[in-house]
């Protein structure tokens, strides 16, 4: 049987940044009907050559071929011209706006008189959003939804193109894992009806159930190209690090008797309704459950963002009320929240800014603020925690997401906290940066810290969690020994969360 001629083409694509060779004359073909996995760590080239195939910028020699013949993509317009829709990994969303506004933002469905149609935006929007199964409505406003349900927004616009053409840059990041089977089955269906699909990863697990070829990226060069390549995690691993990893979790039991922190019946006006949980020295504590579960809000519960309206939080034995972040601070609490571009990092500042953040007042004398303790405190850090060395001279928006992650972790270590509350840890980051976090929560849960661990990553909670309580409704429904779960266990966790009223699970 012939196979088809590829959709898209790059040909020998190079691209230099100053100092940095980018793409070194890479060779991938896009075919119709097919989903293709584009894979590597960060900073291996992906994202440029993404750049390039969406119009953002121009490749320094090579050739990108549509249907056989040679163009350029000008612009992001042209890319759009050409059936082209990216899902970038920063959302593009206007928060302002509502759904509706956002999925059809420059391209607005107009009557004859040139005036814009609201009721085919609500229409064709509650239409994309009902194909891909998402319970949001149009005229919502996007600023008010979940980073999760934020999202489905982003690629519900590329939907709403019907493209022939859809790059998805980690697109399942902030989705829970009901979420991410019923956005593959809708690029499943998507692949049937001949869209070629450019998919792009670091969750190894999800890339072997979903793609279809795979071509993997190591210094701005192919290193394994379709048809060279296994689709199993153990073979693309090795070829992403250049080495065999044999051990993706490596996970250290250090918790005591000890405990640290109890919460008992907690609500809040924010979907917290009945979370009670107790949290032991040198423990991991997972929070398992669906996007949209609680398990975010009961961190900001723990953490004092959000106040309580019942419940009672018990520190090292004594009584404590949070009304503010800060009392939560001087208690010794820390949170690595889920969305760290947003809540987490400041792009302007270096890493040391970042790093001190939460603890200037041990930095300054006189209200003065101390600049070259500040940099000799941060450089330890940066060395003990293996964060690049270019955090101390570049602001952290050149600095990959590993690295970012490790920043936000390395604040809440200067400020001495003792527990640490990690919202998806290893969100967006790679196989590399990945090990390097587990190898982070092992050094400080050995040193007798203690973690709540949340994260959508169910093969990650089971691996590095003691015990794992599942959420249901903002409730936690039973706490187990992870030891004693399956992921099918927290799979049906997850089914049954979406009933209407909470059940019991593993009865």
């Amino acid at each position: 049987m012939t196979r088809a001629a590829p959709l898209w083409e790059f040909v020998d694509i190079s691209k230099a940044y100053p100092g940095v060779l980018a793409n070194d004359k890479v060779c991938i073909k896009l075919m119709p009907g097919s989903i293709h996995g584009l894979l590597g760590e960060n900073g291996c080239g992906k994202s440029t050559m993404i750049k390039t195939l969406s119009g953002v910028q121009q490749p320094d020699s090579g050739q990108i071929l549509h249907n056989g013949t040679p163009v350029t993509i000008n612009d992001p317009q042209a890319a759009r011209d050409f059936g082209i829709a990216t899902v970038f990994q920063e959302f593009s969303i206007v928060p302002t706006l509502s759904v509706g506004e956002n999925i059809f933002l420059g391209n607005m469905p107009r009557s004859r008189l040139g005036v814009i149609d609201w009721n085919k935006v609500h229409r064709d929007t509650a239409r994309v959003l009902a194909e891909m199964d998402v319970d949001v409505s149009p005229d919502a406003i996007t600023g008010t939804l979940s980073v999760g349900e934020q999202q489905l927004v982003e690629i519900a616009k590329a939907i709403a193109m019907d493209a022939r053409m859809i790059i998805l840059d980690e697109p399942t990041a902030a989705l829970g894992e009901d979420e991410i089977e019923r956005l593959h089955q809708l690029l499943r269906n998507m692949r049937s009806r001949g869209t070629a699909i450019l998919y792009v990863s670091h969750r190894l697990d999800e890339v072997e159930r979903i793609v279809d070829e795979v071509t993997i990226l190591r210094n701005g060069r192919v290193v394994r190209a379709s048809g060279e390549t296994e689709i199993n995690v153990g073979e693309i691993v090795s070829a992403m690090v250049g080495e065999d990893i044999g051990e993706h979790y490596p996970k250290e039991r250090n918790a005591t008797e000890d405990a640290v922190l109890e919460a008992s019946g907690l609500a809040t006006n924010a979907g917290v309704i009945d979370a009670s949980l107790t949290l032991h020295q040198g423990e991991v504590l997972g929070l398992g459950g669906v996007l949209g579960s609680g398990r975010t809000e009961i961190a900001r519960a723990l953490f004092g963002t959000d106040e309580l309206t019942a419940g009672q939080l018990t520190l090292r034995g004594k009584p404590v009320r949070f009304r503010r972040e800060i009392d939560a601070i001087r208690a010794g609490l820390a949170l690595v929240p889920e969305n760290r571009k947003f809540d987490g990092l400041f792009f302007n500042f270096r890493a040391s800014g970042n790093i001190t953040a939460a603890g200037l007042g041990g930095l300054a004398r006189f209200g003065v603020l101390n600049l070259r303790t500040e940099e000799q405190a941060t450089h330890d850090l940066i060395r003990d925690l293996e964060i690049s060395s270019q955090a101390e001279e570049k602001t952290v928006n050149f600095l990959s997401g590993g690295n970012q992650q490790k920043i936000v972790i390395a604040r809440w270590l200067f400020s001495d906290s003792d527990i640490l509350i990690l919202d998806e840890p290893t969100q967006g980051i790679d196989i590399g940066a990945k090990i390097a976090v587990y190898r982070l929560i092992n050094k400080l849960t050995r040193a007798g810290k203690s973690i709540i661990l949340i994260s959508s990553d169910h093969d990650e909670l089971l691996a590095m969690s003691d015990r794992i309580a599942i959420v249901q409704h903002g409730a936690i429904k039973r706490t187990v020994d992870a030891a004693n779960l399956t992921h099918n266990d927290l799979v049906r966790a997850s089914a049954e969360a979406h009933q209407t009223e909470p059940t019991e699970v593993f009865a």
